[in-house]
């Protein structure tokens, strides 16, 4: 079935799903920095809302550095546990796909030290 052109099957709807797998990771940076301008900008105490305002050329790439090096914290110690790792190892685990290689190897390994 085509649409606009578009050869509509299922490897045309799995190479869609990465693709949009793969803006998400750039979405989230895009919230990041939402998120932190947000946090900024909801100070509702008059003494920091009045500095923040005054200072806005200051306040705020120090925050967003603040928030890059939490982040990086962050990620350090997420690497540091192994959780990544972890996770990666159970996802594979899950992937049909990659224990169908895993499989094919160990047979190939097999057969090498039959021979």
């Amino acid at each position: 079935m085509k649409l606009f052109g578009i050869q509509l099957n299922r490897r045309t709807f799995i190479r869609w799903k990465i693709y949009i797998d793969r803006a998400r990771m750039y979405i989230g940076y895009i919230s990041f920095v939402m998120i932190a301008f947000m946090f900024l900008n909801d100070f509702k105490d008059e003494t920091i809302r009045t500095f923040l305002d005054e200072n806005k050329l200051i306040t705020y790439p120090v925050m967003m550095v603040v928030f890059m090096v939490f982040s990086l914290i962050l990620g350090r110690l997420d690497t540091k546990l192994g959780l990544r790792k972890e996770e990666m190892r159970n996802a594979a685990s899950e992937n049909p796909v990659t224990m169908e290689i895993l499989q094919n190897i160990k047979e190939i390994k097999q057969k090498l030290n039959d021979e």
